[in-house]
């Protein structure tokens, strides 16, 4: 994925309300950014480190930048979580994938019964939907996810146990945006409800995937499948 329009770097002054974040950039201004990440951030906030926004031209918004990077331990990483479904599309169309490849006809955010899935990839054989979350934290050299209890999150693996039961494929991908971690697993300190519900779609077949994405200013790209940890 790569960015429609060149980013503009600064150093985040501080993260607040969740949605805000104030910003100086190179040339002293001080800017507030929309931060799309209502989890903790946790392992991903440091006051003071090098940010990129992307700028917003939308009259009608009350921020004018996006936050989308920060650099942590000297690698940047992805925070906006609009960004996932935009990378897993593309991967997913262009079969970067192991697992996720076959498919001839992809689509977003589709509607399944009443939920909407982010994506639907299909061949003449099969249909498979798939839910994507971002993944930007980081424990002693794991990925982890949730950073926030989430109680939409297990929603979302209860609906794809159920449209795997129905007999349609149903997987979960998760995009590592870091490049620090070297394996996956739920953060079941933090919310151990989803780490059960993530175990009970794996056994109920759901399919589990996840990709790490190195990240830059100038774009996003799929590097490789981490290893899952369910134990």
């Amino acid at each position: 994925m790569r960015f429609e329009n060149r980013l503009v770097k600064g150093k985040l002054i501080k993260r607040y309300k969740r949605f805000l974040a104030d910003v100086e950039l190179d040339d002293g201004v001080v800017v507030t950014a929309h931060c799309t990440n209502s989890g903790s951030m946790k392992s991903c906030i440091e006051n003071g480190a090098d940010v990129y926004l992307s700028p917003v031209d939308n009259p009608k918004r009350k921020t004018r930048f996006t936050w989308e990077m920060i650099k942590i331990n000297g690698d940047w990483v992805g925070i906006n979580t609009g960004n996932p479904n935009k990378i897993a599309y593309e991967a997913i169309k262009n079969h970067e994938i192991s697992g996720l490849d076959m498919y001839t006809e992809v689509k977003r955010e589709v509607i399944w019964g009443d939920s909407r899935f982010d994506i639907m990839a299909e061949n003449e054989t099969e249909t498979c939907f798939v839910e994507v979350k971002n993944v930007s934290m980081n424990e002693n050299g794991v990925a982890m996810f949730p950073d926030a209890v989430t109680t939409r999150g297990r929603k979302h693996l209860e609906t794809l146990i159920k449209l795997k039961k129905s007999g349609l494929r149903a997987a979960m991908l998760y995009i590592v945006q870091r490049s620090d971690v070297k394996e996956f697993q739920p953060a079941d300190h933090i919310d151990p409800e989803y780490g059960k519900a993530l175990r009970r779609a794996y056994k109920e077949g759901v399919g589990i995937f996840v990709v790490q994405a190195e990240v830059s200013p100038e774009e996003i790209v799929i590097k490789r499948k981490l290893p899952i940890i369910l134990k």
